[in-house]
């Protein structure tokens, strides 16, 4: 018995559905190899996008700890400077409180050397000296001739009719008014402090020889 011949259009029907099969799977290989590529780059992208993130991130910490970190000298100086002003500051109201209580002092004796050194610095011989009230009423008028002497050339003196708008000291005027030598304590002390106050800092311990201020 011979076999029967197989029919061409089963044939045909054959090999074209196992040609779209194999066309099928060569596409979901393909789509799947696709598929994985896209993945691993958004995985890569997503990796690097966080390592660039990251980095970011620590150079923006960096920074702003540079930030603070600078700002500690100058606020370090800022409250030394404070410090020592403050310290100076309570120095010279104690200075003030002082004077202004004549303590320590001869009183008499100051005067007349202020009043002489005034005089010193002044052109013309006839100069009038104004005082607090309490001081006119105190000393009168026979200091002057020590005021004189100390002056060390021939001068008119005289006290001023109306008491001068200070507590200590005295005001040293010409005969017409034109040339004043304020020699009141806290006009003294006031021109002397920006002097003196370097050298007080230093003996206080607040800076050292030099300027720069003394490590805490």
């Amino acid at each position: 018995m011979t076999a029967t011949s197989a029919n061409p259009q089963d044939v045909l029907r054959d090999e074209i559905l196992a040609d779209a099969k194999r066309q099928e799977e060569r596409i979901l290989r393909r789509a799947k190899q696709e598929a994985d590529d896209i993945l691993a780059k958004a995985k890569a992208e997503a990796e690097k996008e966080q390592r660039e993130r990251l980095e970011a991130a620590r150079a923006e910490a960096q920074r702003r700890r540079d930030l603070i970190l600078g700002t500690v000298p100058v606020e370090v100086g800022r409250m030394r400077s404070a410090r020592i002003e403050a310290a100076l500051e309570s120095v010279r109201e104690e200075t003030a409180r002082r004077l202004a209580a004549r303590e320590g002092l001869d009183y008499r004796e100051a005067l007349v050397s202020l009043a002489a050194a005034a005089i010193a610095s002044m052109d013309g011989r006839k100069f009038v000296i104004a005082l607090s009230a309490a001081d006119r009423q105190a000393l009168g008028d026979g200091w002057l001739e020590d005021v004189r002497r100390r002056a060390g050339r021939d001068v008119e003196l005289s006290i001023a009719p109306e008491p001068a708008g200070i507590q200590t000291g005295l005001i040293v005027s010409d005969a017409d008014g034109r040339r004043v030598c304020d020699q009141s304590f806290a006009a003294r002390l006031a021109r002397l402090w920006p002097q003196v106050r370097p050298g007080i800092a230093v003996a206080a311990s607040l800076i050292q020889r030099g300027g720069s201020p003394k490590e805490s």
